[in-house]
């Protein structure tokens, strides 16, 4: 008597397109892009691939949206307190955003890419809107409301992606020993050096031993909004 192999038993109840995306941002988080394959994604979820390309499309879609999932959570983030100034606002969600990479170490490669490459889209716009929307309220010209804004936002960027882990890394590295591996060897080194020809790196390394990553990416967007005070009409302030 011939038997037949048994297929893999789907799920009976509708599969949702939030479903989905959740299931997808939980194995990036676990395993980073390489983790996330259609195939992969069709067997945790119970489900054909077609439902996956009917609710989402193709996987670099997948990825998109997860990105604008992500970083619309992170957008929606507002300053405690109903009356927060506008660099209280630029501070919330430049830290909404830290955080959010800090918890998806996949995220810092796809931001990147979602602005470069698709400069409408809900990302870039939100983005910059959230940011450059303050710029009016800073007191800062409107002249000069694209360079400000951009120049904040160059140094989130910037600053989440150096916090963040290099895509390809193994999600059973620990994101915590890494930062204090690299700490170590970067203070080891720097105390080797000959304090003469290198006299500011031996006076900082005890603030770099103890500093903390969150208070050092505020301390920078503190940095650049005193630094647009020159550019403020009389009488409008931050």
């Amino acid at each position: 008597m011939t038997t037949r192999a048994r297929r893999p038993q789907r799920r009976n109840q509708v599969l949702s397109r939030e479903q989905i995306i959740d299931t997808a941002v939980a194995m990036l988080d676990a395993g980073g892009e390489s983790a996330l394959t259609i195939r992969a994604l069709t067997e945790r979820l119970s489900t054909g691939s077609g439902a996956i390309y009917h609710h989402v499309g193709t996987r670099d879609e997948l990825l998109d949206t997860a990105t604008e999932t992500v970083i619309g959570a992170a957008l929606a983030t507002r300053p405690a307190g109903a009356a927060a100034t506008p660099a209280e606002e630029i501070r919330a969600v430049a830290l909404a955003l830290f955080d959010a990479i800090a918890a998806h170490r996949w995220l810092a490669t796809r931001l990147t890419l979602q602005i470069i490459r698709n400069p409408v889209g809900p990302v870039t716009v939100g983005i910059l809107e959230r940011i450059g929307g303050q710029m009016g309220a800073l007191g800062v010209p409107r002249v000069s409301w694209f360079a400000a804004a951009s120049t904040l936002l160059h140094y989130i960027l910037g600053a989440v992606s150096q916090n963040a882990r290099i895509e390809g890394d193994t999600s059973e590295v620990d994101p915590g020993g890494e930062r204090d591996e690299f700490l170590a060897a970067a203070l080891t080194g720097w105390q080797e050096l000959d304090p003469d020809a290198y006299p500011f790196l031996h006076a900082v390394v005890g603030q770099m031993r103890e500093h903390d990553d969150r208070e050092q990416f505020l301390t920078g967007i503190a940095v650049i909004l005193d630094g647009l005070t020159p550019l403020r009409r009389p009488g409008r302030s931050g």
